[in-house]
This record gives C-alpha cells, sequence and structure tokens, in this order.
C-alpha cells in the first residue's frame, strides 16, 4: 500500500533545487538532439567519480551501467556466467582458456587482442589496492595466439569465469593505461564511447558505430553527477532528465508512480546477535529476539513500505533463492526475564538509528532491557567486528563483485570469516559453507548456497529484518532503460526515448 507523502518542499526549497538543477544540466536541452537523428539521453547520476573513472575502482560500475567498458563474461539473472568479449571457455585445474570475440574495437580504432586482454588483467592484479574482486586472489594472465587467454589462479577457483565478470575487469584499450592513472575516455569496446568528463560534474558519451553487438539506438548520453536526491527527483518532474538513479524515499510519494521502478537490492538489513558472549550466547534467548522482531512494521514505518520483509538472509535480488528455501528448524524461545542487551549500529545509513529505535521497543515489549549505541560507522566498526555488542543493526550487500553470495555467506558466518559480527564458531555452518564455495556455479552452488543459508539461520545468528530496494527514475519517453538489482546496467544500445 501506498502510504500518502508526508511533506512537500517549501518554497524557498523548490527555488534552491531550480537554481541547482540550472547548474547541473545548463545546456543538456541543447544536446538532446543527436546529430544521427533520435534525442539523447540525459541521466542524472547520485554518485560522482571518485578515482576519475578509474575502472580499478567502483567508477568502474559507472563504465559499465553507461555500456562503454566491457568485460569478458556478462552475468544473467541467476549469476551464471554468459559470453561477453569472450565466446567459450574451458577449465583445467588452476588454468581456465578464454576464446575471445573476433571482429571486436575499442573506441580508439585499434583491435581486442589477447595481448590487450592481458595488459588489462595484469594492470588489476598489480594494482595497489587492487579491485575488491581480486582481494585474495592471486591471478595471472597469459596470450596464447592472437585471441586465447589463459587465466591462473593460485588455487583451484570455481568462480574465476563470475570473477571476470566484474567491471573492475573490464577490458580496455593499450592507451588508457599509459599515463599514471587509468584513463576509460576513448578506450572501451561498449555501444557507447566516453569522450568527456567534466570533473565530479558530468560526463558525456557518443554512439559508436562500430560497436560489435550492433548500433545503439540512442545517439548518445549526457550524465550529470546530483548527488542532492532532492535535486535528482526534482529533475525528473520536471523533465530535465530521463533516467535519475536512486530516487530518495521521501521524494518517491512526490512522483508520478508510473515513472518510478523499484529495484530489489541484493542487500538485506540483518539483526546480528553475538552468539560467543553475553545474552545472546543462549540460543533460546536468539529465539526470544527473532520472535519478538516485528519486520513488516519496520518496513511500513520506516521504509515507508519501500522494502521486502525478508523470508531469509537472500532476498528477491536472487529470485532463485525462494525458490530453493525449504522451512528451518530453530530453537525454542526462552524468556528474556530482563536481561540487559545493547544494540549497535551507525549514522551513514539514515534509516539505521530508525531501525534500532523501532528494535528497542519491540525487544522491550518481549521483556528485554534495551541500549542503543549508535555512532558513524567508521567509529564503531572495530568494536562491531571484536564482538562488543549483544546485537548489531547492518545493511548488508549478500552478492559481492562475482555475483554470488557464498562470499558473503562465508565471510559473516565462518568461523574464521573476516566479517563475522556475530562471533559465530559452529562446525555444521562452517561444513556447508565450505562446500558451497567449492562447488562449481550453476544449479548445484545454488542449491548448496540455500543450504549454508539454513544452516546460518537456525543457529538464530542473525535475524534477517528486510530486503532494500533502490527507486529508479525513468521519464515517459525511456523505453527499454536496464532495472538491475546488481546496478551494472542502466543504458543498453537498446535504451531510447521515443
Amino acid at each position: 500500500m501506498r502510504l500518502p507523502a508526508r511533506r512537500l518542499l517549501p518554497a524557498t526549497a523548490v527555488a534552491a533545487v531550480s537554481a541547482l538543477l540550472t547548474g547541473c544540466f545548463a545546456g543538456a536541452e541543447s544536446a538532446t538532439e543527436g546529430e544521427a537523428g533520435g534525442k539523447r539521453i540525459r541521466v542524472a547520476m547520485m554518485q560522482p567519480p571518485r578515482s576519475g573513472l578509474s575502472p580499478l575502482s567502483d567508477d568502474a560500475f559507472k563504465l559499465s551501467r553507461w555500456s562503454t567498458a566491457e568485460t569478458l563474461v556478462r552475468l544473467d539473472e541467476d549469476g551464471d556466467a554468459e559470453p561477453a568479449l569472450a565466446t567459450k571457455w574451458t577449465q583445467s585445474g588452476r588454468s581456465w582458456t578464454f576464446t575471445l570475440r573476433e571482429g571486436v574495437t575499442f573506441h580508439d580504432g585499434t583491435d581486442l587482442t589477447a595481448e590487450t586482454v592481458v595488459r588489462s588483467l595484469g594492470e588489476a592484479a598489480d594494482a595497489s589496492p587492487k579491485p575488491r574482486i581480486l582481494d585474495g586472489v592471486d591471478l595471472t594472465a597469459k596470450a596464447r595466439g592472437e585471441h586465447t587467454v589463459v587465466v591462473t589462479t593460485g588455487t583451484e577457483d570455481p568462480l574465476v569465469p563470475q570473477r571476470l565478470s566484474s567491471p573492475q575487469l573490464s577490458i580496455l584499450a593499450a592507451k588508457a593505461y599509459t599515463g599514471k592513472t587509468v584513463n576509460p575516455v576513448g578506450a572501451g569496446t561498449g555501444p557507447f564511447e566516453l569522450t568527456r568528463v567534466d570533473g565530479t560534474s558530468s560526463a558525456t558519451l557518443d554512439r559508436y558505430d562500430g560497436y560489435w553487438g550492433g548500433k545503439a539506438q540512442a545517439p548518445g548520453i549526457d550524465v550529470r553527477f546530483v548527488p542532492d536526491g532532492t535535486a535528482r527527483a526534482a529533475a525528473l518532474r520536471s523533465g530535465e532528465a530521463d533516467i535519475v538513479e536512486a530516487v530518495p524515499v521521501s521524494q518517491a510519494a512526490l512522483l508520478d508512480e508510473d515513472l518510478i521502478t523499484e529495484v530489489p537490492m541484493p542487500r538485506t538489513n540483518t539483526l546480528y546477535l553475538n552468539t560467543e558472549k553475553g545474552a545472546f550466547k543462549d540460543a533460546s534467548l536468539r529465539a526470544a529476539a527473532r520472535e519478538a522482531i516485528d519486520a513488516e512494521s519496520i518496513v511500513k514505518g520506516v521504509y515507508e513500505g519501500r522494502a521486502d520483509v525478508a523470508e531469509g538472509l537472500l532476498g528477491p535480488a536472487l529470485p532463485w533463492a525462494s525458490e530453493l528455501r525449504a522451512p528451518v528448524s530453530r530453537a525454542k524461545a526462552g524468556a528474556p526475564s530482563g536481561k540487559t542487551i545493547t544494540i549497535g549500529t551507525f549514522t551513514d545509513r539514515a534509516e539505521l538509528p530508525e531501525v534500532a529505535a523501532t528494535l528497542q521497543q519491540q525487544l522491550q515489549k518481549a521483556g528485554f532491557k534495551v541500549r542503543l549505541d549508535v555512532r558513524e560507522y567508521a567509529n564503531i566498526e572495530s568494536d562491531a567486528l571484536a564482538g562488543e555488542f549483544d546485537a548489531f543493526i547492518l545493511s548488508r550487500a549478500t552478492v559481492l563483485d562475482s555475483g554470488d553470495p557464498a562470499a558473503y555467506l562465508y565471510s559473516d558466518f565462518a568461523s574464521d570469516g573476516s566479517f563475522n559480527i556475530s562471533q559465530l564458531a559452529n562446525s555444521g555452518v562452517d561444513r556447508a559453507l565450505t562446500k558451497a564455495g567449492g562447488t562449481r556455479s550453476g544449479e548445484a552452488r545454488r542449491k548448496a548456497v540455500i543450504q549454508a543459508e539454513a544452516a546460518v539461520l537456525a543457529t538464530d545468528a542473525a535475524v534477517p529484518m528486510l530486503h532494500e530496494r533502490v527507486i529508479q527514475g525513468d521519464a515517459a519517453s525511456v523505453v527499454g532503460a536496464a532495472h538491475d538489482p546488481r546496478e551494472r546496467e542502466l543504458v543498453t544500445a537498446d535504451t531510447h526515448l521515443k
């Protein structure tokens, strides 16, 4: 059910937003008509580049969302690898052999070859810091002829193709690597060529007519970086932007419902319970906390209905999870008897302190005494990882750059997991996590992942509450914009304005 708008912008705020937009989108209207017919697509992005659009940073996801930089492999909806710049691959122990697509050219006119792939992957493997997808992975690439690349890892890794789908391992032309930083301008292989970057304010892309996958329908993309959420929403409302990233919940209610799409994100808001010490060392009290939580009221009250009540750790962004999930047997709830607990969370995500306040009321009603400790994330992470809280509220990405949730589950719930806030040490959980991580990709791996999720849920070490959504705004004239839970696609070759 849609909740009514709770606030409207006062006249002074409207004036301020209009002034902001005038600066952000100045000249955009004159650039709307493309030289070869059709209209250019105007996009309002939330975060400006942090590393000059280097593909070795999180800026890589912008290059991917604009369809300018491509990878050897892409992922389908289930997270399985599909051909992209590579057409096929085979595994032999620690080595994977990739056959490259022929007839691909970079935006500077040079050809895609095994040597160019080796250069891009080598730059990523040698970077400091490494791209997240290669954290802890020893990867080397060698050319075998003009169109074959052999990728070898230090240990046998069933997820190499999925790793190579990460935008941080995009393949760029040799000229991108000639300076001190990686420069993606004019160096991609996608349907749109990045032609200009204006610092942290804008970027311009033009259609690349030599694209191997067929000419894009739109003549180009004009990007503006607009960190202010109110301004982004106003840009959609006023017609100054065609596609808008991350519309704030507070602004969504002020927009025509036909112009917004709520995209399920692979991100779960979870209450982690300390299984090592304190009240929640007792499994019956963990069960009592689980039963006391009313996630639906949190979704309605804090998220204004724009989230999904959790059924497990993995949400609707992974549609196969609910299909494979079975009921989990858990401990019976005990009596809290006035036990005092401290719940920690952080202010960096605005909704989390509200979630904490709601949980405090719910758990106190169940018989716990609850104290809250809310700080900035940088000042609380170390205490959370050290087990200083009885419980901790975290909004956590459940698939990392490989598109696979096994790494998240291991990190958060294995005895030696690097992000084990619950301090969980359970041999059964460890076995299930190890099995999931070592299973080949595909249906068998997905089943092993759900079995690992069930093993974690059975301990009540974590109580998943809700799965978040991101709200994307598309003008009525937009056709074919991508609504991607992994935030890898936005404007594709098929996206255009009618």
